[in-house]
């Protein structure tokens, strides 16, 4: 009987150990999701829904039209302004023909030069993770800078087309009233068309043709499947030794017996303690409860490498928030390395069943 007990002791004594160790050298968690930006699509101005042109699920390009608003009451309002120009110049004795169309190639070069900014941004983000080919950053440098080039020579244009109506006109501040309106009313019209800022999915569409949408308010949910990351949360006595670059094994739920290296990608700072995961404000874990006081957990950002991005010809598929489970390797420790790898392979068995 007392050899059974100190044999038992012994074990348990054993286990407590590897766990200790192993929790510092190959710590695990199951509190991770699959995660990719959300982004609101909000209209600019108001006006009825006249055409929903994509579906719930379907997969979009960078400027690719969502929804289009009815334009009608901006076509008016731009007619207007035209007329308000023309006007103003015939009492200076001028023509604001070419101020017009200069006016109007200057409005389009500016919204495309504002759309090829957000695309580009999110390319040269990817290419400072090391992401994407150089080559691929290179050509959106190059598309980027002709985006800019028009836009100046529009800008150019415009001058020209105003010195022409010479100076007393130009100045005049009816002109300036008049120009301002048409490059307003410009602009308005322009967002009457939805764009999808990246490639990415349309998640929860619940509008149709007849909706009424508001400026300022979401309209539908766009996923940018451009960055695509897992999102672990680990305890503060499982990060002392973690580093970017270390080696991790992933398995997600909706792989089930596929096990995927990853590497860590960055760290999260800090956490809030009773925040939500909104921009402007710090992460906040999800709560989970145990015997012993619960540690405060924090973020890591993990990548998969070669699956940095949503693709329909990947072999992967992602959910947004979809559930995983991670286990980080680091150390050198063969033993503590192979005993983490066979748990993680039989958690991939496992997730078949829950």
């Amino acid at each position: 009987m007392r050899k059974t007990i100190w044999t038992t002791l012994a074990v348990i004594l054993i286990f407590l150990v590897w766990y200790l160790v192993a929790d510092r050298k190959t710590p695990f968690t199951g509190n991770a999701r699959v995660k990719a930006v959300a982004t609101q699509i909000v209209p600019q101005v108001t006006g009825t829904v006249t055409e929903v042109l994509v579906e719930n699920g379907q997969i979009v390009s960078a400027g690719d039209v969502l929804v289009r608003i009815d334009a009608r009451p901006y076509e008016i309002q731009r007619d207007k302004a035209e007329a308000d120009l023309e006007a103003a110049t015939q009492e200076v004795g001028a023509s604001s023909a070419e101020v017009r169309a200069a006016q109007a190639k200057l409005a389009r070069a500016q919204s495309d030069l504002d759309t090829m900014r957000i695309q580009t941004e999110r390319v040269f983000a990817l290419e400072k993770k090391g992401l994407i080919a150089v080559s691929k950053a290179d050509d959106a440098r190059g598309q980027l800078a002709e985006s800019e080039a028009n836009y100046e020579n529009a800008k150019a244009d415009l001058e020209k087309a105003k010195q022409r109506l010479g100076d007393d006109g130009i100045e005049n501040p009816k002109i300036q009233r008049a120009l301002a309106a048409l490059a307003d009313a410009e602009l308005n019209l322009e967002w009457t068309e939805l764009r999808a800022p990246a490639t990415g999915v349309i998640s929860n569409l619940l509008i149709a043709p007849g909706t009424y949408a508001r400026s300022g308010q979401d309209l539908l949910t766009f996923l940018d499947a451009t960055d695509v990351w897992i999102e672990a949360y680990f305890s503060e006595n499982n990060l002392g030794r973690a580093s970017i670059g270390s080696p991790v094994d992933v398995v997600l739920d909706m792989h089930p017996g596929q096990v995927i290296p990853g590497v860590i990608e960055s760290f999260s700072a800090a956490v809030s303690l009773s925040g939500g995961d909104v921009p402007g404000q710090l992460a906040s874990p999800p709560s989970t409860k145990g015997f012993l006081r619960e540690p405060e957990r924090f973020p890591v950002r993990i990548v998969l490498p070669g699956y940095e991005a949503g693709s329909t010809e990947d072999d992967l598929r992602f959910q947004l928030n979809g559930q995983a489970d991670v286990i980080m390797y680091l150390s050198d420790n063969s033993l503590l390395n192979l005993v983490g790898r066979t748990y993680i392979r039989v958690v991939s068995i496992l997730s078949y069943a829950y």
